[in-house]
Parts: C-alpha cells; structure tokens; sequence
C-alpha cells in the first residue's frame, strides 16, 4: 500500500457522513474513524473513501471504537 500522508487540513473539515460527528485519523490502519457511527472509512492513495457502502465496521471490542 501507499504510505501517503492525508493533509491535515483536509482532516479538520471532514466529518462522519453518516452522523456528521468528528473523525479520527488512523495512520496505521488508513482509516478515518467514526466512534459515534461505529465505522471505520478507508483512505485509498491518500483519498478518504466518504461513503458508508465503503465503510468497515468497528468491531464492538475493538480499542478504537471505545476512543483508546
């Protein structure tokens, strides 16, 4: 995979389509985290996929989905 970096700035406006909460940026992972919606958006090539058919969904034990 790419080790492409998001821009920062990029990651302050974006927010959870779905519930229109905040996003947490996964670096590790690629992903853009949504606790409230309990989703994980895939960043493809440095491009956040925004779509809710595209998003993973956290598992209810997974230490993201509790904000650790």
């Amino acid at each position: 995979m790419s080790d492409r970096k998001v821009d920062p700035k990029l990651l302050e406006i974006l927010v959870c389509p779905l519930t229109k909460g905040p996003l947490s940026y996964d670096a590790a992972a690629q992903e853009l985290i949504s606790e409230q919606a309990g989703l994980a958006y895939p960043i493809r090539d440095g491009i956040p996929i925004m779509l809710v058919d595209e998003a993973r969904a956290l598992e209810s034990d997974d230490p993201k989905a509790k904000g650790a």
